[in-house]
Formats: C-alpha cells, structure tokens, sequence
C-alpha cells in the first residue's frame, strides 16, 4: 500500500521546487482530507504523509485566531501564533494567511520566507483555503 501511494504522489524531495499546480492538487486533497475527518488530516498534515509533503511543498494548517494546527515542513511550528511572525518585508504572515481566507474559495498570500534548508529570504506564494475551522494553506517559491 504504501509503496501505491508513493507510485501516486512522489517521494518527498526538499532539494527540488514544486510548482504552483502541484501545490494546488495538494491542497485539493487536503480540503478533502480535512472534510472527511479533520483529527486524522491535521495529523497526517504534520506528519508529512504521502500526498500531503513533495519537494518543498507541504500542508499547513491555522485555527481562526492564526495557531499553528499543523504543518508538514516544521512540526515544531505546533501552536505557534502566525500573527508573531514578520517577513524580512515587515509583512505580518498571520495577517496575509487570514486574509487570503475564504470558505469554499482557494485564494493566494505572498510573502517572504526562507526556502528549507536555507535562511536566505525567497518570495513566496500560499494557496490557502479554509473548511469549518481551519485555514490551510500549501505554498511554493515564485523566485
């Protein structure tokens, strides 16, 4: 089984970029993860599961007050307050992710943030979508 779901979504490869298509067919699936049973798709968000983590995309996940629910790039985000975190544009993360929310709708926030593996500032792009309580967002690199 795990070896099909690999067939199917990839391997995680952090030292390739995934594009805007890839991050939105991944946010598809985890609209529809989160629908069918939010405890088990927060989870398996964070635990980076196949189909929610490839390349450098990954699911993230807010509560409306802009907590960390899950993310599959940085577990340890867990509980962190996005509104906390400024980009090196003194751009507020929380505030743009919120923003781009809508029930139903996929919306894009843009900001600045270091690619994995780097602390270098890259411009980048989150599709985000929102189901019942949580804000979910998958985001690529434009640069």
């Amino acid at each position: 089984m795990v070896a099909a779901l690999l067939a199917v979504f990839g391997t995680a490869r952090a030292d390739e970029a995934g594009t805007a298509a890839e991050a939105r067919a991944m946010l598809e699936r985890a609209i529809a993860a989160l629908k069918a049973d939010e405890a088990a798709a927060l989870a398996a968000f964070t635990a980076g599961a196949p189909g929610f983590k490839d390349k450098d995309l990954y699911v993230f996940c807010v509560d409306p007050g802009g907590v960390v629910t899950a993310n599959g790039g940085h577990p340890d985000h867990i509980g962190l307050d996005t509104h906390s975190e400024i980009d090196a544009n003194g751009k507020n993360i929380g505030d743009a992710i919120q923003a781009a929310a809508a029930p139903g709708e996929i919306h894009t926030a843009t900001y600045i943030y270091p690619k994995p593996g780097s602390t270098e500032p890259a411009l980048k792009s989150a599709l985000i979508g929102r189901v019942k309580d949580q804000i979910c967002g998958v985001g690529y690199y434009t640069e």
